[in-house]
């Protein structure tokens, strides 16, 4: 049939039935349509989608250990136009059945050829390299069939019954077994520390919320003590005052009443004493006189020195009265009594000595 035709974007389109450019027994077109003349031309795809193989090998080991190795391998035609026609050539009919039930055999002959160059701790150990020794073995006759590996990997080792990867994972599982013990150990350790970490630090914030509790409150005491004790305080220093101004009032009150002692009782007692010492000095130059007079027994002198004596008495009953606290009324008046009076006072004392001498002589006569 005359049509335009276009491939899939994972196919490639095949048209027999001409000459081909590049010496191909066929048109390979991807990616792209073309014009096809029908009945002289046909049209065909082949997939160039992605596939799997899946398979399971029994294996012996260079320690001649029978091993079951269970692997995959992800495979497709290859783009170019080389591996095309190699894939259409083999595969076109039946591509994903053939393409699989070959592509395992190709893989199980390599498998069971390199594991059998390996021991079985090698292939424990190195899985990785014998996918990798796998896979280079069976990329030439992979490409010559015109197919690509994407990958290939070994998903299970299997010694059966026998228990000898078993017994190569038991020293290594006593290790984990162990290793595990010791971590669930040092982990419970650490939680204990970690738990009395945490009730250390608790208890340090309670106590140290109880320290700054007691600081407030020792200062609201405090405050509350010193706004209590402010008005007592006051009161104690208004009274304090108080006494201070009655201990002043009293000291004045003690001052004048010893001035007003000083002017009734003290001054008058001193003019008394004063008085009184006057007449005793008086009447001790009396018996000075008289005992002068009686020696010398000349009434005359007697007489001459009781005169020569007067001004003395007088000046010092004078002289005794001048420190008297005296009250002197009427004026000039009263200092003229007052003069008066203290002469007066003289004459009496002398005519009392003079006649006490004389009756002393007297005496003294009669006796003799």
């Amino acid at each position: 049939m005359l049509g335009y035709h276009v491939p899939d974007p994972d196919e490639a389109m095949l048209v027999s039935g001409a000459k081909s450019r590049d010496a191909t027994p066929f048109r390979v077109i991807i990616g792209r349509g073309t014009w096809v003349m029908p009945f002289f031309r046909k049209v065909r795809y082949l997939s160039l989608a992605m596939f799997e193989a899946e398979i399971t090998e029994r294996c012996v080991t260079k320690q001649a250990i029978v091993l079951q190795v269970r692997a995959v391998i992800a495979f497709k035609v290859a783009n170019d136009t080389a591996s095309i026609v190699n894939a259409a050539q083999r595969f076109l009919s039946e591509q994903e059945q053939e393409m699989s039930v070959l592509t395992g055999r190709i893989f199980s002959g390599h498998l069971r050829s390199i594991v059998g160059s390996m021991t079985v701790e090698e292939i424990i150990r190195e899985r990785q390299r014998l996918a990798d020794e796998v896979l280079v073995a069976s990329k030439v006759e992979m490409s010559n069939i015109g197919l690509w590996v994407d990958s290939f990997q070994i998903q299970s080792i299997d010694d059966g019954d026998l228990g000898y990867i078993s017994a190569l994972a038991a020293p290594h599982n006593a290790a984990v077994h162990r290793d595990a013990q010791i971590a669930k150990s040092q982990a419970a350790q650490r939680s204990a520390e970690a738990e009395q970490e945490s009730l250390r630090k608790q208890a340090e914030y309670s106590r140290e919320t109880s320290i700054l509790k007691a600081s407030y409150q020792r200062d609201i005491d405090k405050a509350e003590a010193e706004a209590a004790a402010a008005g007592p305080l006051a009161a104690a220093l208004a009274q304090q005052e108080v006494l201070s101004a009655q201990a002043a009032q009293a000291q004045k009150e003690a001052e004048l009443r010893e001035q007003q002692l000083q002017a009734e009782v003290v001054k008058p007692a001193q003019a008394e004493a004063d008085r009184v010492r006057i007449l005793a000095e008086a009447e001790a130059n009396r018996t000075r006189i008289q005992a002068e007079a009686a020696a010398s027994n000349n009434r005359i002198a007697l007489d001459q020195m009781l005169i020569e004596q007067l001004p003395l008495i007088v000046e010092q009953a004078a002289r005794g009265l001048s420190n008297a606290n005296l009250t002197v009324l009427n004026g000039p008046d009263g200092v003229g009594e007052l003069l008066n009076g203290m002469v007066g006072q003289g004459l009496t004392v002398f005519n009392s000595l003079q006649k006490a001498l004389i009756a002393d002589n007297e005496e003294k006569r009669d006796i003799e």
